[in-house]
C-alpha cells in the first residue's frame, strides 16, 4: 500500500508483520468490547463486517456476543493468519482478501460495519459510498481507534522516538485526545449517531511491548528484516533500562458510530 499522506508516500505492507501482529496487537481490553456491545452492536441476530480486519482481532473477540461476522483485508497474509486463529478458536468467521473499495456483497447486507485502526487508509471517495450501500436501514459504520499516549508515558515516548529514529519518514504515533472528527465528504454521506471516548490501561511485559511497537507501520510493515533486527536490539536494550518486567501502558480509545443520511 502507498498513500501520499502516509510516511511521505513510502510503501508499507501489513502482511510483512502478520505473525507479530497476531501475537502482539490483540490488546484491546474487555471494556473496549463491552462499550461496543453497550451500543447494541455486534450482538446475536446481527450480520457484521469488519473491514481492514488484519488478523481478525475484532471479529474473534466479538464472536462470543453472538453476531455473525465476516472480515476483509487487502493484505492476504493478514487474512491467512485471521483464518488460522479463528479455526484454532473454533470460530465460524468468513474472511476475504479484498480491499474495502472492492467489496462485493449484496446491498443492505450488514447491521454493522466496523473499521478499527484503518479508516485513514481508505480511498474515501470510493470506499464510503460502497460501505453505505452495504449497510441495512439504520445500520452503523463503527470507526474505532485505540492510541498510545506518549505525552502521558515516558516508556511510550521513548519507544516512539526509537521508531522515528529507525524510520524518519514514519508520520504515525500522533494522539488526539478528543472525539473522532471526519471530513466534509464523510459527512455528506453519513451523520454522526454517537461517539465515546475513554482512557484504558493495557498490561505489557517488556517482550509484548517490544512486539507491539515492532508490529506498527513504522517498523514491521515498512523496514527490511536487517533494519528491524537492528531496531529491535536497540529497543530491547532500552526497555531493560527503563521498563519494569511488567507494567501497564495508558491508551486513549475513540469510537464513532455513523449512520447513512436519510
Amino acid at each position: 500500500m502507498k498513500l501520499e499522506n502516509i510516511d511521505k508516500g513510502n510503501s508499507f505492507d501489513w502482511g510483512k508483520t502478520s505473525r507479530d501482529y497476531a501475537k502482539y496487537r490483540d490488546i484491546y481490553p474487555e471494556e473496549f468490547y463491552k462499550a461496543i456491545v453497550d451500543f447494541g452492536l455486534g450482538i446475536a441476530g446481527q450480520n457484521c463486517l469488519d473491514i481492514g480486519t488484519g488478523t481478525g482481532v475484532i471479529p474473534r473477540n466479538m464472536y462470543k456476543y453472538g453476531a455473525k461476522w465476516t472480515g476483509c483485508d487487502i493484505a492476504e497474509n493478514q487474512i491467512l493468519m485471521a483464518k488460522e486463529l479463528s479455526i484454532q478458536g473454533g470460530m465460524d468467521i468468513q474472511y476475504f482478501p479484498v480491499a474495502t473499495e472492492d467489496l462485493d456483497f449484496p446491498e443492505k447486507s450488514f447491521d454493522l460495519i466496523s473499521a478499527a485502526q484503518c479508516f485513514m487508509y481508505f480511498k474515501r471517495e470510493t470506499a464510503l459510498p460502497k460501505i453505505a450501500s452495504l449497510l441495512k436501514d439504520d445500520g452503523i459504520l463503527l470507526v474505532l481507534y485505540m492510541a498510545w499516549l506518549p505525552n502521558k508515558c515516558e516508556i511510550t515516548k521513548m519507544s516512539l522516538d526509537s521508531v522515528h529514529k529507525a524510520n524518519p519518514d514514519w508520520n504515525g504515533g500522533q494522539t488526539y485526545e478528543c472525539p473522532l472528527a471526519f471530513n466534509d465528504f464523510t459527512y455528506s454521506i453519513f451523520d454522526l449517531a454517537f461517539h465515546k471516548e475513554m482512557y484504558v490501561d493495557v498490561p505489557f511485559t517488556r517482550e509484548s511491548w517490544n512486539g507491539r511497537v515492532k508490529a506498527c507501520r513504522g517498523i514491521g510493515a515498512s523496514l527490511s528484516p536487517e533494519k528491524i533486527a537492528e531496531w529491535e536490539k536497540e529497543h530491547m536494550a532500552m526497555l531493560e533500562k527503563i521498563m519494569p518486567a511488567e507494567t501497564t501502558i495508558p491508551h486513549f480509545v475513540q469510537m464513532a458510530g455513523l449512520k447513512v443520511k436519510k
